[in-house]
């Protein structure tokens, strides 16, 4: 068991490398493929990797249909919200300012326990929220007040905030709700329903907004981004929680942003700028006061 917890906290290294490269994705492969279209492909394709390895999953009938709508709920919300809103967001905001503004997840995953398994809260956790939120606000509005008195800021980073609501109601009910299928059963499941949460959103984009192109470009950004950000950091992910728990996991994504930066500034010639700077050390902050106090309760 110790071995395990060992490994499992060496992944909240290693897991955000995988994780991050999902920012490249949102900003190098949306010029290729529409969003919500590299969303689709990339969860189906997910799929049927997976199903080559768990073909026999269909044959737990009465599991999945115990279990369904859970799935359902969590393959909307790890595959179709995390899936397609970061896609979107990257064709208007930074791999910088994506990947800090994610770093509000695990403050979500904080109030979603609080509120829907009563997990406690006091005031320097109180604190610890707030300055992550002021975090986020300052890398949203870009340093500039102005900005959000006159609402200036962009749909990119708005459409991030949203990814992160939706990453945060993944984690915390993936690791509440238990399964009776193995962990790569479920995730193959989660999947599947995923691409199908995003089914009806793909066909309208195909046939009203953009059409995809199904040539190399569309190959290679979909199996990087359902192999590199998909399979690998979902699985390793999931391991992780299932030593660690939903929260101590959640950090991951603040070496996300860490990593996230280094993508944005290394292939995409981004820069950090000063607002990036106090944004992050508000988070991170933030983040210390929250976890020093969960140590001390």
């Amino acid at each position: 068991m110790i071995k395990k917890e060992l490994l499992a906290y060496s992944l909240l290294v290693i897991q955000p490398i995988f994780m991050a490269s999902n920012l490249v994705v949102a900003r190098g492969g949306v010029e290729y493929i529409p969003p919500i279209s590299l969303a689709f492909w990339r969860w189906l394709t997910v799929f049927l990797i997976l199903l080559i390895f768990n073909y026999t999953i269909f044959s737990k009938k009465k599991i999945i249909l115990k279990e369904y709508k859970k799935l359902f709920f969590l393959g909307f919300m790890g595959c179709g919200v995390c899936g397609a809103f970061p896609f979107i967001a990257g064709q208007t905001t930074t791999i910088i300012n994506m990947g800090i503004i994610y770093t509000s997840s695990p403050i979500f995953i904080i109030l979603i326990s609080y509120f829907f398994f009563k997990e406690k809260m006091n005031l320097l956790k109180i604190i610890g929220l707030i300055s992550c939120l002021l975090g986020v606000i300052i890398i949203i509005i870009k340093g500039d007040y102005l900005a959000l008195i006159e609402l200036m800021f962009t749909k990119g980073d708005l459409w991030m905030l949203g990814a992160s609501i939706g990453w945060a109601l993944y984690s915390i009910f993936l690791f509440y709700w238990k399964s009776s299928l193995k962990v790569f059963e479920r995730f193959t499941l989660i999947s599947l329903f995923g691409a199908l949460s995003l089914l009806p959103f793909y066909l309208t984009e195909e046939i009203f907004v953009k059409s995809t192109t199904f040539d190399t470009n569309f190959i290679i950004w979909v199996i990087f981004a359902a192999v590199s950000p998909g399979i690998i950091a979902f699985s390793l992910y999931t391991y992780a929680q299932r030593y660690l728990g939903a929260t101590t996991t959640g950090f991951t994504l603040y070496l996300f942003t860490v990593y996230g930066a280094f993508y944005g500034i290394l292939f995409f010639g981004e820069n950090l700028k000063t607002f990036h700077v106090y944004g992050t050390i508000l988070v991170f902050l933030g983040v210390y006061l929250v976890k020093y106090k969960k140590k001390n309760v």
